[in-house]
């Protein structure tokens, strides 16, 4: 079933709903009134009754003359009117229904007036008891049959029954022709969908031109699709240089395991075993640093109050001691940042390590830490001004760099850091040497008085 009939089944029925509610509350309500309008009809034929009653006196008389009230109901309209002249029994009744104790007490004066229902004749009829008005001990009851008002409340029935159907149906077929004029733009969300599935084709544009529910479910695929077209990007574009990377010192590798293998008595077999495992050296670095981007731009990662200062002291030290030929020089201001601890001490050594790579034996390498920006610089060959926005990207070396060991993905896991943290990586220009930046947003730190 299609949200369309599903719709159009929910607004049928709710209206269906609505409407036997209606008459639920409606035919009681009818029912009540038209009970209540016989009850003033019997109230009012019985105000009736002395006039009845003088004309009684007028045209009945017995033997001696004397007014005869007859026992049979006289008819006026639809209601039965019986005067009963005392003294009135309790006792069965041949000419109407029957007489009751209350009946008498109602003749005496001694109990109120009061409506029944009663069978006689295999009929249901409302009956109203009084005393007859200045006549003391004389009875008078009004009746109308209870099927007078029956027709009209089958007719009530009926017409409120083809009602709720007739609107159920009406509000069923306005809902499902209103549900697919509104649905539409859902029914092109699902087809863009659909294609972008069968073609794999992220770029595809997907309609978001309605400011409702749907245009912002619209805006949400367009933003899913296109962040999923940028991941899938990105993992194609460090596949692929991850394999350029990856094929030379394989190939390098292959090749002096082969000589290796060849020939094990040769001279030249230390030497090639030398560099053998240079390079695979090197191909763990280049894995390793590899698994860390990736770490480092996807996977979440705990977290906590780090002081940036101490940071940046202990790799300065590390490094010292590795280059003891390099002069370090520290200015680190107290800074409290939130983030990774690991992952910011692997972004600041590889800042590091990268000036050593490139000073002299002689070189001094500069560290300073202040209100969240961690800067280090060097006193090597500085770096092209068209090199500068491209130093950060995976795998970016320079043709002065490639006479120099690395895998080309420090300083873009310092940018994946940075970025992961809300903050920047950049290259600063500078006259001399290279000036290297790290920003990030710094906290208060309650720790200090």
């Amino acid at each position: 079933m299609n949200l369309r009939t599903r719709l159009a089944i929910a607004g049928g029925s709710v209206v269906a709903g609505a409407l036997v509610l209606v008459s639920v509350v409606l035919y009681p309500a009818v029912n009540a009134n038209l009970r209540n309008q016989m009850d003033k009809a019997l109230i009012a034929a019985a105000d009736q009754a002395p006039s009845v009653a003088a004309a009684i006196k007028a045209k009945f008389r017995d033997l001696d003359g004397e007014p005869d009230f007859p026992t049979v109901p006289l008819g006026i309209g639809n209601t039965q009117l019986q005067i009963v002249p005392g003294p009135v029994e309790i006792g069965p009744s041949t000419r109407f229904v029957d007489i009751t104790a209350r009946d008498v007490a109602v003749a005496d004066g001694t109990a109120g007036a009061y409506f029944r229902d009663a069978v006689y004749n295999g009929v249901v009829y409302r009956v109203y008891t009084a005393q007859l008005p200045e006549a003391s001990g004389t009875l008078v009851r009004t009746a109308i049959p209870e099927s007078d008002p029956a027709p009209t409340l089958r007719e009530l029935a009926w017409l409120l029954a083809g009602s709720t159907v007739a609107a159920g149906l009406l509000a069923a077929l306005a809902a499902r022709l209103a549900a697919r004029r509104v649905l539409r733009p859902v029914h092109q969300l699902t087809e863009t969908v659909e294609l972008i599935r069968t073609t794999g084709d992220l770029a595809i544009p997907i309609p978001a031109d309605s400011r409702d529910e749907i245009g912002r479910l619209g805006s949400a695929f367009a933003a899913m699709t296109a962040a999923l077209d940028e991941s899938v990007g990105a993992q194609r574009r460090l596949v692929a240089d991850a394999s350029h990377e990856l094929r030379t010192p394989l190939t390098s590798l292959t090749v002096n395991l082969e000589l290796l293998s060849e020939n094990p008595a040769d001279a030249q077999a230390p030497l090639l075993a030398a560099e053998a495992l240079g390079q695979a050296g090197e191909l763990t670095t280049l894995v390793n640093d590899l698994v860390d981007l990736a770490r480092y731009g996807q996977a979440p990662f705990h977290t906590e109050d780090v002081r940036l200062d101490l940071v940046a002291e202990r790799v300065a030290a590390r490094a010292a001691r590795r280059a003891p030929q390099i002069e370090f020089e520290l200015a680190c201001a107290p800074t409290l940042v939130h983030g990774d601890p690991d992952a910011l001490e692997r972004a600041v050594a590889n800042l590091v390590d990268n000036a050593v790579k490139w000073s002299p034996s002689d070189g001094r390498v500069t560290i300073s830490v202040e209100a969240g920006i961690l800067e280090v610089a060097d006193t090597g060959p500085g770096i092209p001004d068209s090199d500068l926005e491209f130093v950060f990207d995976r795998f970016y070396r320079s043709p002065a760099a490639r006479a120099h060991p690395g895998s080309g993905l420090g300083l873009a896991i310092v940018r994946q850091v940075a970025e992961a943290h809300g903050g920047t990586a950049e290259a600063v220009p500078c006259q001399s040497g290279a000036l290297l930046r790290l920003e990030l947003p710094t906290c208060v730190d309650h720790t200090e008085s």
